[in-house]
């Protein structure tokens, strides 16, 4: 099982860093956010800058995985070489795992340059403990946006897919104060913000890297949504299987 998830995982990963410009583009709007918005105007405040890049790691999760997913895997719905890999013996459990894992590597190049620009270019500060404990926050908070992702990749044909990927990309991220500091958005996106996948988010990663309280109703609805994200992202699966193989 193990082999045949990372035969998988190797294939997607060299078909995506086949077309560079698809890797590139993942890195660059998390990127070029904290160049225009996080250097100029939060980079001397050690605890603006904090936020501000917990912000913008959300920012860079959400983007990759929801683009990652959501595009790539109708793309590949869309190939015939597709409908034969399903037919295969392994089942779909080892490409669907390889997928995710792929995903994942591309969320740590999404990251990286936040992490860096953050490291070089601000005064934001990060314990050794508290950087740790953010790698499988990471992780955690990367659930819901994978899990939406693929919903959308399974229920939707390519160009449909990338619309309303587009559609839900800024609506997300500003409503759920990923564009803001905590407390400065207008007050109906403070009052809705926690209860957006986005919000529930960046409020556990506030939390994890700064002293900002835990907000039990952020995380409850984040579980919320994540198990919503998971049940849709089942049925366009199985609804998927069903018209090709029905």
């Amino acid at each position: 099982m193990t082999s045949l998830v990372l035969t998988h995982a190797k294939f997607q990963t060299l078909e995506l860093f086949r077309i560079p410009i698809a890797v590139v583009g993942s890195a660059f709007w998390p990127a070029a956010s904290m160049l225009a918005f996080v250097v100029p105007f939060a980079g001397d405040d050690p605890v603006a800058a904090t936020y501000a890049t917990a912000s913008m790691t959300t920012f860079a999760i959400m983007n990759t995985n929801l683009f990652q997913y959501g595009i790539g895997v109708s793309e590949d719905r869309a190939q015939p070489w597709d409908p034969f890999v399903r037919t295969l013996a392994a089942g779909a459990a080892p490409r669907f795992l390889g997928r995710i894992l792929t995903g994942l590597l591309m969320m740590v190049v999404s990251l990286a340059p936040v992490v860096l620009i953050a490291a070089l270019f601000t005064e934001a500060t990060l314990s050794p403990l508290a950087f740790l404990a953010a790698v499988p926050v990471c992780a955690m908070i990367a659930v819901p946006f994978i899990l939406l992702g693929l919903s959308i990749g399974y229920a939707l044909p390519q160009k449909a897919a990338l619309v309303v990927a587009q559609i839900l990309f800024l609506p997300l991220a500003f409503g759920g104060g990923l564009l803001t500091p905590p407390g400065g958005a207008p007050g109906f996106i403070e009052d809705l913000a926690p209860f957006l996948p986005t919000g529930g988010a960046v409020r556990l990663m506030w939390t994890t890297v700064t002293d900002f309280p835990f907000d039990l109703t952020a995380t409850l609805a984040l579980a919320g949504w994540t198990v919503l994200f998971g049940a849709l992202a089942v049925w366009a699966h199985r609804r998927d299987e069903g018209r090709r193989f029905g």
